[in-house]
């Protein structure tokens, strides 16, 4: 099963800062271990806004300090890049061709006002394995756990 992260960032990344990104995510997960054991893998960016990186469990399970390590890369990519990785309160939600990016009070006003419906697409960032990724981390309102949320 392969394990994943998801980070969101506050605002859609430059061709650039997606270069930087994927290079040092690209070296980190090439020397990513557990235990001295090397893990198998990955890292990816989506719609200039996630990075999704995965470990595939059935070849060596991440420690706590294997993915504190990785914790560790992003902040400091934050830093580098000013941007912010960590803010659970932003939600990203699809309108049309288009994801926007807002805070969550924003996010409930757009609900009262009928702009954010049982139909739109929002982003499950909590999905934790890459089966619930492909299945519902792109998902209807009303079937998130936003909904629950902002009931």
């Amino acid at each position: 099963m392969e394990r994943i992260w998801i980070y969101q960032a506050d605002r859609l990344l430059t061709a650039d800062e997606e270069t930087t990104l994927l290079k040092r995510l690209g070296e980190f997960t090439a020397e990513w271990n557990a235990h001295g054991h090397q893990l198998s893998a990955s890292a990816e960016i989506r719609y200039h806004l996630f990075i999704i990186l995965a470990i595939d469990q059935t070849v060596t399970m991440p420690s706590g300090c294997s993915i504190d390590k990785s914790v560790r890369l992003l902040k400091e990519l934050e830093q580098e890049l000013n941007i912010s990785l960590f803010d659970r309160m932003q939600i990203a939600y699809r309108e049309r061709d288009h994801i926007n990016i807002v805070p969550r009070s924003t996010f409930e006003k757009l609900i009262e006002k009928g702009e954010v419906t049982k139909d739109t697409i929002v982003f499950n960032n909590l999905v934790a394995d890459r089966e619930a990724f492909n299945r519902s981390w792109e998902t209807p309102f009303q079937n998130s756990w936003h909904a629950q949320v902002f009931a």
